[in-house]
């Protein structure tokens, strides 16, 4: 087995004390929120709360079943938060982009303006100081080309209209663009004000998804202690039926949940035997595990050195292993389709923190696994974890 190099490691005996009294506390009852779509510009923030259902009460100390549902709960409505909290981000740093643009050319609209009364302020003076329409019939009289006098002065009167008219074109689009500017601003405070709302609602659900993920630990590891697997925790399956994509495989934990490739195959460590028999995922403790391809459990089990773990035997022959998971949500000679969740990840057996040992094997026995990656690989499923 592995040593843990993901998150939140701890020694064991702390991990197993913080899980024990865990699991005496009482469960938290607060609200968690699923945001609607932000728009471009939104003129109000529609936030929709609803309650999460707590957990029920220790039923001679063993709930497995409905601690287990209750992180997929949690779980999914954190990854809702989260989607709803990275877009509202998204939104409001391009609205605050927005309103830094429209300002830019605000204050470049109000510079041409200035100029535009400047000159315009030019041609009034020039006028006065010629004495004005008085003096165009004595120039007239005096010029040696009348007509060219005459060119001279329409065209100065021209002249003068159009800048007239350019200033007052130029005076309403600066109005325009002054509202624009206001309103993105307006929007961009509104994204903001939501987004402090919706981080509010994260940290109160990833809170109450810690506790509940440690009570989870706690039920777990009573039931490796008593050596005999509580009952598949009947966990509802995010998007409709599995395998309903046409996927034929998928890798073992979604790109989504964020999971760190950690100890690889046939590598040597302390804290097993020979050679690592496996790949292992850094995982969160309740991230739901998945199948990789269409088969049937061919046993679940507690205790040992894996703790609690799932064997499928997939259509093709091949045998994939699931342990040190932290609850079940399939039992034996259950079928399986590519993605369907046949458990949640935890810390188990031999373990130093939470995290998924995942096998490839030609037989249901250890010691025939293959390099899990490869084939993965081979069969089209490239995973996009970060190596150590």
């Amino acid at each position: 087995m592995r040593p843990h190099h993901g998150r939140r490691s701890l020694p064991w005996p702390a991990l197993s004390a913080l899980a024990a009294l865990l699991a005496l506390a009482p469960p938290a009852a607060s609200v968690a929120a699923a945001a609607a779509p932000a728009t471009a510009a939104p003129t109000a923030v529609q936030a929709v709360t609803r309650p999460v259902a707590a957990p029920a009460a220790h039923a001679a100390g063993h709930d497995g079943p409905a601690v287990s549902a209750e992180v997929a709960r949690l779980f999914a409505e954190a990854a809702r938060v989260t989607e709803a909290y990275e877009r509202d981000r998204r939104a409001a740093v391009a609205q605050r982009a927005r309103a830094h643009r429209l300002q830019a050319e605000l204050d470049a609209k109000r510079r041409e303006l200035a100029a535009l009364h400047g000159r315009a302020g030019e041609v009034a003076r020039a006028q006065y100081r010629t004495g004005g329409p008085l003096t165009v019939t004595a120039r007239l009289l005096l010029a040696d080309d009348p007509e060219d006098a005459l060119r001279t002065e329409r065209a100065a009167r021209q002249a003068g209209r159009a800048v007239n008219r350019l200033v007052r074109n130029t005076d309403r689009a600066e109005r325009l663009l002054d509202a624009a500017a206001g309103r993105a601003r307006a929007a961009w405070r509104d994204l903001e004000a939501r987004h402090a709302r919706l981080a509010a609602v994260k940290r109160d659900l990833e809170a109450r998804l810690e506790r509940a993920r440690w009570r989870l630990q706690a039920e777990a590891d009573r039931s490796v202690a008593a050596g005999s697997c509580r009952g598949a925790a009947r966990l509802e399956q995010p998007g409709g039926a599995p395998g309903e994509r046409g996927l034929a495989w998928v890798a073992p934990v979604a790109e989504a949940d964020g999971y760190e490739l950690s100890a690889g195959f046939d590598s040597a460590g302390r804290h097993w035997a020979r050679r690592h028999t496996g790949q292992d995922f850094a995982l969160d403790i309740g991230t739901p595990v998945r199948s990789i391809g269409a088969g049937r459990v061919h046993a679940v089990s507690c205790g040992g050195a894996f703790g609690i773990e799932v064997l499928v035997r997939h259509d093709n022959g091949w045998y994939s292993q699931y342990a040190h998971l932290a609850s079940a949500a399939v039992e034996q000679g259950q079928r399986v389709v590519a993605g369907q969740w046949v458990g949640q990840a935890g810390t188990t057996g031999n373990s130093t923190g939470p995290h998924l040992h995942f096998e490839v094997r030609l037989t249901p026995y250890l010691g025939s696994g293959v390099d899990p990656l490869a084939w993965l690989r081979e069969h089209g499923v490239e995973l996009a974890g970060r190596r150590p």
